[in-house]
C-alpha cells in the first residue's frame, strides 16, 4: 500500500483494522501514530509538507513534528516492539 495513491487531500479512512505482525509499514505508521498521526498521509496534510524526513539505509521515518510543534526522533532501527505491534491501526482508503 502507497501513501502516495491514497486519494485526494480529503480523503477519510473506510476502515481500520489493528496489525497482526511486523513489518516496515507497521514500523512506519507505530511511528506517525506516536507522534499523534493517523498515518503519512495525515501528517503531510496537517504540517503541509511534501516529504518526511526518513533514514536513507532502512527507509523508516526520522524525525516528526507533533502536533504542539515539538519533534519526535526515531532511530534507524526497529523502535515497535512485538508487544506494540497489535497497537498499531492500519487504515484503508
Amino acid at each position: 500500500m502507497s501513501f502516495d495513491a491514497q486519494g485526494d487531500a480529503g480523503s477519510k479512512p473506510k476502515s481500520v483494522s489493528r496489525a497482526k505482525q511486523w513489518n516496515d509499514e507497521v514500523e512506519n505508521l507505530y511511528r506517525f501514530q506516536q507522534a499523534g498521526y493517523r498515518d503519512e498521509l495525515e501528517y503531510k496534510q496537517v504540517k503541509q509538507v511534501d516529504l518526511v524526513d526518513r533514514w536513507p539505509e532502512t527507509g523508516f521515518v526520522k524525525k516528526l513534528q507533533r502536533r504542539d510543534n515539538t519533534f519526535y526522533y526515531y532511530n534507524r532501527k526497529r523502535e515497535c516492539e512485538d508487544k506494540e505491534v497489535n497497537k498499531v491501526k492500519m487504515y484503508a482508503y
